[in-house]
């Protein structure tokens, strides 16, 4: 039995949902027709997916591992999609995404080595799409930080740098040479995502400032509306007077990884892949941008 990824797509709008009029809606088909769907989908699967009774709708154990299973698998169909258009126009491209602070230069010059004839693409990923946009085909390859939900990629670390915490240049700590995760208890967070994943375990009130990316997190900082936190590298890229980054030792380090869909199997992304990891050595080697470009500028000259 082939899976229908129509009905996948049905099936995953009314999960969403919890309510057949609503999914519906969303979908722009009749009711009774998604309704049909669904039961179709059940009948393949050999299972029911959905309890329906007076108080509503709700996921059985089976639709919450489908659920589970859906996203990755739809994705993987969408980035097919889109491969398959982008050869149809000509040419052969490798898209990399990466988060702020880290650098795909060095690893895409040691790539086009090997590969003079493949274009490859930069794009920008924030915390809450750098898994989307691997999984749906919108990169081929990403330099992403931790946490992420490791569901469907395959992940190869790269290299730990430490962790920094920013402050605003007013702030009693911003002097030090250095501050502990205890000098730190009791400040209000500025934070990418859930409170739950910053890097210290020191109680930190969450401020009520969830932001997006690093240049809208800084500016809240220099506002002095809270600390948040930083990998050493993204300190070289957003350096401003109105900041001072200090170390945290107690820290545990960032962890950069680099990734792409498991279900993706191409010899161009395990190229780029071996060529991330040569080029972290260097910079785990070198510990700032500034020398890792110097390096890998001689390499290049070399040949």
């Amino acid at each position: 039995m082939d899976l229908d990824l129509r009905k996948l797509r049905y099936f995953v709008a009314v999960a969403d949902r919890l309510h057949f009029g609503h999914a519906a809606e969303d979908l722009h088909i009749a009711q009774p027709a998604l309704s049909r769907q669904i039961r179709a989908l059940e009948q393949d699967l050999g299972a029911p997916l959905f309890t329906r009774d007076s108080h509503g709708v709700t996921l059985t154990d089976a639709g919450r591992q489908l659920l589970d299973d859906a996203g990755p698998l739809l994705a993987s169909a969408h980035a097919v999609r889109r491969r398959v258009t982008a050869a149809a126009r000509g040419g052969r491209r490798l898209v990399v995404g990466f988060r702020a602070g880290i650098p795909v230069i060095p690893a895409a010059r040691e790539f086009g080595g090997r590969h003079p004839d493949v274009v490859v693409d930069v794009q920008r990923m924030e915390w809450d799409d750098q898994v989307p946009m691997l999984l749906d085909g919108r990169v081929d390859v990403g330099f992403v930080r931790l946490p992420v939900d490791e569901t469907g990629l395959r992940l190869t670390l790269l290299y730990t740098e430490p962790f920094m915490v920013a402050l605003p240049t007013d702030h009693p700590l911003a002097g030090k040479e250095e501050v502990t995760e205890a000098d730190l208890a009791g400040e209000p967070l500025i934070w990418h995502a859930d409170p739950s994943t910053q890097p210290t375990r020191r109680p930190l009130p969450d401020s009520g400032l969830r932001v997006r990316g690093v240049e809208e997190k800084l500016e809240h900082v220099a506002a002095g509306r809270g600390i948040s936190f930083v990998g050493r590298s993204e300190t070289v890229f957003y350096s401003r007077p109105d900041i001072r980054y200090v170390p945290v030792p107690d820290l545990a380090p960032d962890q950069v990884f680099v990734a792409m869909a498991a279900s993706r199997t191409s010899p161009l992304a395990d190229d780029f892949f071996a060529a991330a990891q040569t080029t972290a050595e260097i910079t785990a080697e070198c510990g700032n941008y500034e020398m890792w470009q110097l390096v890998t500028d001689a390499a290049a000259q070399r040949g």
